[in-house]
């Protein structure tokens, strides 16, 4: 399963059912980063370094990134969604369904995906 790097606006909840699902994932207040104003770009940083995917609710920044950054685990871009088991359900299928977002515990190079998981219209 997939080795996850929480935002520090992702919802913990969420985080939790992805945990359930198999998936490792690191929040950035478990990471002791959280409220230092730690910029985008040292989060993924962090990420790197520790061969994660980050999921995150700020598309907007973390598209900019996927586009001028070649070397990292994965960025996984979610619009909010109230209903926090669909949303863990949605990143779940979309990892799935993106194979190279796994993660190698060897020093393989890591290939870089965005994945932009939406809620379903109402």
């Amino acid at each position: 399963m997939a080795r996850l790097y929480a935002d520090e606006q992702f919802s913990r909840k969420v985080s939790e059912l992805l945990r359930t699902m198999g998936h490792s994932v690191l929040t950035v207040q478990e990471a002791g980063n959280a409220n230092q104003g730690i910029p985008d770009e040292e989060v993924l940083a962090f990420a790197v370094s520790d061969n994660r995917a980050v999921i995150t609710l700020n598309r907007q920044d973390f598209i900019r990134l996927h586009r001028s950054n070649s070397e990292y685990a994965g960025i996984i871009v979610c619009t909010n969604d109230t209903d926090r088991s669909r949303m863990a359900t949605r990143i779940n299928e979309a990892m799935s369904n993106d194979k190279p977002l796994r993660v190698y515990a060897t020093k393989e190079p890591l290939l870089c995906k965005l994945i932009r998981v939406v809620h379903p219209a109402s």
